[in-house]
């Protein structure tokens, strides 16, 4: 082997580069390395950088590691200055790599059912027991007592605003404190009140009045509400002189109940309702509320209740737990007659029910109703189901077959229309 051997080195258009210099033997060292040892600021021979760097392409790694520290700085200022004019927005927006991958738990009030920051609507026939049941709802939140099998992690204070029979929310808050057996000293501690207002939740300057009751409630007891009641929904619209059948009217209350948790810690809001004179077609007035509210529940049945779960985002629809009602009696009044109010029974209760009657559909509705259904939680805008619906000869000869058979559907309580927006109800 000669001192100096080429060993070809070219570039990609076959230009000659150099000639690779190899080590002289030395005695004390017959096999030397394949290359010599590079200088303190070269690239190792062996590495592409090395290549680069001889091309002219990339500097000295001393030099590529000060552009990497200034590309560093310079894009962390940029950063910096993005973060501070997000901060300024009044509609501020968070983005997707600021996400965490893994959601974190719902903080929750009643495990799986109720979460901070959630709204749940409860719907019954008047004499329903929906008051009632959130009336007991109240004392086992506040007490960190478990209510119909599901757990409750802390004492969370509540705010019952009852537009209405406010007297006998407090007589059966008092009866369940007594069947507890809390006394007088166990009361004082706990962190439930009643406001007997009349609220107009249409209205947004409402928003400051409710913010100063919870600014009270939350000087008396250390920390704020986490669970606000309104008794009842439609009382929070015709307090206003408004209709609780206009979407219009509901979207202005489902606004406001979203800035009353915004501006006070995230509380969950309950919103007791009514059933329309068809049960099955959920409550009454206009159907907006459904995709208003994280979780609804419906009460129904006679000598036993069931709450059914008729509408959830993060749960199950279905059977929630059964329940009856009991009389608690206090004592007698002057004339020996009885003082009682009705609560629901502690008495544990199988959530068995009853099958809902059948919903017997022409092979025309059958048809609509799953052209709905296989549209999935997105639904279809009434062109969009009219056009699926010709597709397969519906309302080809006469488009007055195509509303006739959307009202029948919507009758049935199979189907519900919101924002121009059609969906399948689940049953």
């Amino acid at each position: 082997m000669t001192e100096h051997q080429d060993l070809g080195a070219y570039d990609s258009d076959g230009n000659h580069l150099f000639d690779i210099e190899m080590p002289k033997p030395r005695a004390a060292d017959p096999f030397p390395d394949a290359w010599p040892q590079s200088k303190p600021d070269e690239w190792p021979k062996d590495s592409v950088e090395y290549w680069q760097w001889m091309r002219g392409e990339i500097g000295t790694p001393t030099q590529e590691r000060a552009k990497a520290a200034k590309f560093d700085t310079e894009y962390a200022k940029l950063e910096a200055e993005a973060q501070r004019r997000r901060d300024k927005l009044k509609y501020p927006i968070q983005l997707l790599h600021e996400l965490t991958v893994k959601p974190k738990p719902k903080d929750w009030i009643v495990k799986g059912l109720l979460a901070r920051g959630e709204t749940s609507a409860w719907i019954a026939p008047p004499g329903g027991m929906k008051s009632a049941l959130m009336a007991e709802l109240c004392v086992c939140v506040a007490n960190q007592l478990p209510w119909h099998g599901r757990k409750v992690d802390h004492c969370f204070p509540v705010l019952y605003f009852a537009l209405e029979r406010a007297d006998l929310v407090q007589r059966r808050l008092a009866a369940h404190c007594e069947r507890q057996g809390f006394n007088e000293e166990n009361t004082a501690d706990m962190a439930i009140a009643i406001c007997r207002s009349t609220i107009d939740l249409t209205n947004e300057a409402c928003i400051k009045d409710i913010r100063d009751t919870i600014f009270v409630f939350r000087d008396n007891y250390g920390m704020p509400p986490r669970l606000l009641i309104f008794d009842t929904f439609a009382k929070l619209i015709a307090a206003g002189g408004k209709d609780e059948n206009s979407a219009k009217d509901q979207g202005a209350v489902f606004a406001n109940v979203q800035r009353i948790k915004d501006e006070n810690g995230n509380p969950h809001v309950a919103l007791i309702g009514h059933t329309g004179k068809d049960e099955s077609r959920g409550a009454r007035g206009s159907n907006a509320i459904l995709g208003d509210v994280d979780v609804m529940v419906e009460i129904s049945g006679d000598t036993i209740k069931t709450a059914t779960v008729t509408k959830a985002n993060d749960m199950p629809e279905g059977p929630l737990f059964s329940f009856k009602s009991d009389t608690h009696q206090f004592g007698v009044d002057d004339d020996g007659d009885p003082i009682t109010v009705n609560v629901v029974s502690s008495e544990e209760v199988s959530a068995q029910v009853a099958a809902k009657p059948e919903k017997r559909l022409s092979e025309t509705q059958e048809a609509m109703y799953r052209l709905l259904r296989d549209a999935g939680p997105a639904g279809l805008t009434t062109d969009d189901w009219n056009e699926k619906a010709r597709e397969i000869g519906i309302g080809v000869k006469r488009r007055a077959t195509l509303h006739n058979v959307r009202s029948q559907l919507c009758d049935k309580g199979l189907v519900r229309e919101y924002a121009g927006i059609w969906r399948a109800n689940n049953g």
